[in-house]
């Protein structure tokens, strides 16, 4: 049996299944609905941006904005900005280079696709945000995205890195997913014998429980600090971490009622990890397009 490259938006489709198929404390799954959205939309908007998210030919500022139009048109509302943000490069760079297909490369590949952001990007990224309306945006001293932007996109991220997760991969050429969340993926998949592009019901939920609790325990989430504060992002950070050293441990975080608990506890008190959520999603997408399909000889 030889290997082939995995359909980057077949890819993408199931990370965003995947996503939705585990319960993430705080975020909307199957398990449990919030935040006045449900799975099903989450599933419908995936469904929506593939085809603008992965039109070949097209630069990242424009498959951003087209997939959340397409987004919008279908729920109405803000579901996967975030995630959008972060897939778009990914997505350029496995069309750009579909002999990618191990973690060097496919790194190379995306810092090359980031290397050629321009000014038109930016204004296509700043056209969608305004469309998207993500909750606790706020405004900024230097490249407002109310105002025309005069600066390339990754050079515009690199403005906000210090204070949102998703403009840090941009600045650093997607750093944390590839020296440290995709490993750590890899290290909970290894038992489970399962690749991350299987179908939702085959999912391994534990593994994606715990690359959701990483992010979550290791940094403030970016969309609690922007709603919320960095003071009660920095609780929830607190909060996450037992649960990422129990999941670690291989404990089975869905046995415990408290974990379920505390789910609808952070719902209940409007605290959405989206941000941790958005990279778990990308993790996942990066994740499976590495994962080869077999082909016979």
């Amino acid at each position: 049996m030889s290997a082939a490259p995995r359909d980057p938006a077949a890819c993408y489709l199931a990370a965003c299944e995947l996503d939705v198929a585990v319960r993430k404390p705080g975020n909307v799954s199957r398990f449990s609905a919030g935040h006045r959205m449900e799975a099903a939309m989450f599933s419908a908007s995936a469904r929506a941006s593939v085809g603008p998210l992965f039109r070949r030919g097209t630069r990242v500022g424009e498959r951003v904005e087209a997939a959340v139009a397409a987004t919008r048109d279908v729920v109405g509302c803000n579901t996967n900005l975030g995630i959008l943000l972060l897939c778009a490069p990914i997505a350029r760079a496995a069309e750009l280079h579909p002999g990618a297909t191990d973690p060097p490369a496919l790194r190379a590949a995306v810092e090359a696709v980031l290397g050629d952001l321009d000014v038109g990007d930016t204004r296509a990224a700043y056209r969608a945000i305004a469309q998207a309306r993500p909750g606790g945006l706020g405004s900024a001293a230097e490249q407002d995205v109310h105002a025309p932007p005069s600066i390339d996109l990754r050079a515009a991220m690199a403005l906000a890195a210090e204070r949102d997760s998703i403009a840090r991969q941009y600045r650093d050429g997607f750093a944390d997913l590839f020296e440290v969340d995709l490993p750590a993926l890899a290290t909970a998949l290894a038992g489970s014998h399962a690749a991350p592009a299987t179908p939702a019901s085959a999912a391994p939920s534990a593994a994606v429980q715990r690359i959701y609790l990483g992010f979550l325990a290791s940094r403030p989430d970016s969309h609690i600090v922007r709603k919320h504060g960095a003071a009660l992002a920095h609780i929830v950070m607190a909060a996450a971490q037992p649960w990422h050293a129990r999941a670690l441990a291989g404990e089975p975080l869905d046995a415990d009622a408290t974990f379920a608990a505390w789910d609808a506890e952070l719902k209940d008190t409007g605290l959405n990890p989206g941000t941790s959520a958005d990279l778990t999603v990308a993790t996942l997408f990066i994740a499976a397009l590495l994962s080869p399909r077999p082909t016979r000889p």
